[in-house]
């Protein structure tokens, strides 16, 4: 079990990013954008660079729900590999056959 704390931490990222995406999807576009004159490209990159660092999607760190570990995470089930084999074995997981070869 990963430390609370961590958890937590993380929790408040997603949280801010949630809260930032959409002015921080507009600023970027009009950053990026060569229609844009060169003024206001430079003053959304301002807008852009004052916002929480911790409110970019990218610092998000994907974690398993019922553990919190961090290492071993496979998006397709959204849990981390020990608890996908456990549920598989129990039968909780559709889709999810048990190899035999």
């Amino acid at each position: 079990m990963a430390k609370k704390g961590k958890i937590e931490h993380n929790n408040k990222r997603i949280a801010l990013t949630a809260l930032h995406l959409e002015k921080r999807n507009e600023l970027r576009k009009k950053a990026n954008s060569p229609h844009v004159e060169q003024e206001e490209r430079d003053e959304a990159r301002r807008k852009l660079a004052k916002l929480p660092l911790n409110s970019n999607p990218i610092r998000v760190r994907n974690r398993c729900p019922l553990t919190g570990r961090p290492r071993g995470f496979l998006g397709k089930f959204g849990l981390c590999r020990m608890k996908v084999r456990e549920l598989a074995n129990e039968g909780l997981l559709t889709g999810v056959r048990k190899s035999s070869w």
